[in-house]
């Protein structure tokens, strides 16, 4: 049996993370720990989750660091909390990692999504740049993320056009 204070909650962004936050506010000592190669995946997730919800550009930017990564996983959730996030402060670090081909598929995919999710229209031709990438799952996010992007500013949009 779970016990009560353990169950899983839903974030203050409606999804049900991997990880419960730390309780640490402390920027440059959840940065370290989402740094800390040689820390378990399980406590570097809540120092992801910590800054996630701190909401500064401060918090950001440590998030941003952490694409330094060996693990294609944490890089892949530093995405997704950067879309949720919606802070224009991240877009240059998701621009790099859409952009790097070497990049793990998963970390592009989510990257192209993220960069959807804040609404800043000055990505859209970098979106569609790679609308046409042979990867079928990142082609496919840059849609979604461009198709966002146009229902944000309120216009009807079919991604037929691409």
């Amino acid at each position: 049996m779970v016990h009560p204070e353990r169950q899983p909650q839903v974030s203050q962004y409606g999804s049900v993370d991997p990880a419960p936050p730390s309780k640490s506010t402390d920027i440059e000592s959840l940065k370290s720990i989402v740094n800390d190669e040689h820390l378990p995946m399980f406590h570097r997730m809540r120092a992801v989750f910590a800054l996630r919800n701190e909401r500064s550009d401060a918090a950001c930017l440590a998030l941003c660091s952490g694409f330094s990564s060996s693990s294609a996983l944490l890089r892949h959730e530093l995405a997704y909390v950067l879309g949720q996030m919606q802070n224009s402060v991240c877009l240059p670090t998701l621009i790099e990692r859409l952009e790097d081909d070497n990049e793990h598929v998963m970390v592009r995919h989510e990257a192209a999504e993220a960069m959807g999710a804040i609404g800043d229209r000055s990505v859209i031709p970098i979106l569609e740049k790679f609308v046409k990438d042979p990867l079928p799952e990142v082609s496919e996010s840059c849609i979604v993320a461009l198709d966002l992007l146009a229902w944000v500013a309120g216009s009807e949009f079919e991604s037929t056009d691409w």
